[in-house]
């Protein structure tokens, strides 16, 4: 199994300081074989500010929750990037 690390380059999130907070990040991921991958992800982050790790996914309440965060991550200049899609084969080993 491949570990990784993960750098997060941007992010935005939606909620109320001290509870459970969605957010939208723009991540590096970096894999023991050296290969990197930039990739958009959502994730919950906690009352304490850490962040819910998940295997593979991330519930999210509605579109909107969508919409308004990806809107909040073009607002502040970073939603615009394009990821090369040729190696999301690689995020969940």
């Amino acid at each position: 199994m491949v570990q990784n690390r993960v750098v997060i380059l941007h992010e935005t999130s939606q909620g109320v300081k001290d509870n459970w907070n969605l957010c939208f990040q723009y991540c590096l991921y970096e894999y023991e074989d050296e290969t990197e991958k930039n990739v958009y992800r959502f994730i919950w982050r906690g009352p304490d500010g850490s962040l819910q790790g998940s295997s593979g996914e991330t519930c999210i309440p509605s579109v909107s929750d969508i919409l308004e965060l990806t809107s909040k991550a073009l607002a502040e200049g970073w939603g615009h990037f394009n990821c090369d899609s040729s190696g999301y084969e690689n995020i969940d080993k």
